[in-house]
C-alpha cells in the first residue's frame, strides 16, 4: 500500500513496508543521530536496531514502514493496535483505534514544510483504511515540536500519561478532525 501526496511543493512522498535486514542500516544512522533523541534508540547498536525491526516485522499488532521523498528514504513510520502494543492498560481503546509513530530522516538541508506534509502523507495513508477510525499518539512531553504538528493535523491532546519509558502526551485525532484540519 503506498500514499502519495503532491502539488505542495514538497514532492513525492510514498510509503512501503520496511525490510529490516535491507534497511537496518539506514534506520540505525536516524535512530542514533542527536535529532532522534525521543525515538529513545541512541545508543542502540546496528544489531539492536535490526532486532527491534525484525520483532516488528513478525508482530501481527506493530508495522514499519519506510518513506520515501521522491524515491529516496527520508522518513520511518510505525503503526500499531494500541489495545495489543504501547498503551495497554493506559487508556480504554475503542474500535478502529491505531496508534502511529513516525520519525524524519537528519538532514543538513532541511525544507520548509517537510515534516507536516510527511505527517500529513502518514495521516493520509492511516485513514485510507476504511478501519481506522482514530488515530492515537503519546509523544514525550518534552517533545514540543512534535505536539504542534501535531495540533495542525487535527490531534487533540487527552492527558499525560506515565508510559515504563517517558512521561507522553496521549492525543487523539479522528479522520474528520484529520480533514477539516488539513482540508479534503
Amino acid at each position: 500500500m503506498t500514499t502519495t501526496t503532491g502539488g505542495n511543493g514538497i514532492g513525492r512522498l510514498t510509503l512501503r513496508p520496511l525490510d529490516a535486514l535491507t534497511d537496518s542500516v539506514l534506520l540505525h544512522r536516524w535512530v542514533t543521530h542527536p535529532k532522534a533523541v525521543f525515538w529513545m534508540m541512541q545508543d542502540a547498536r546496528l544489531e539492536d536496531v535490526e532486532r527491534a525491526y525484525l520483532a516488528i516485522e513478525a508482530d501481527p499488532h506493530h508495522h514499519a514502514h519506510l518513506g520515501l521523498h521522491d524515491g529516496r528514504p527520508a522518513f520511518l513510520m510505525e503503526h500499531y493496535d494500541p489495545a495489543h502494543r504501547e498503551l495497554v492498560g493506559l487508556y480504554e481503546p475503542q474500535p478502529g483505534d491505531v496508534g502511529m509513530h513516525f520519525l524524519v530522516a537528519p538532514t543538513d538541508r532541511p525544507v520548509h514544510g517537510f515534516t507536516r506534509a510527511v505527517l500529513t502523507t502518514v495521516m493520509r495513508f492511516l485513514f485510507d483504511d476504511p478501519r481506522t477510525r482514530r488515530v492515537v499518539v503519546e509523544p514525550d512531553v518534552r517533545n514540543t515540536a512534535v505536539h504542534a504538528l501535531n495540533e495542525a493535523v487535527g490531534f487533540v491532546p487527552e492527558r499525560e500519561i506515565q508510559k515504563p519509558e517517558k512521561r507522553a502526551l496521549l492525543s487523539f485525532c479522528t479522520r474528520e478532525q484529520f480533514l477539516g484540519a488539513v482540508g479534503a
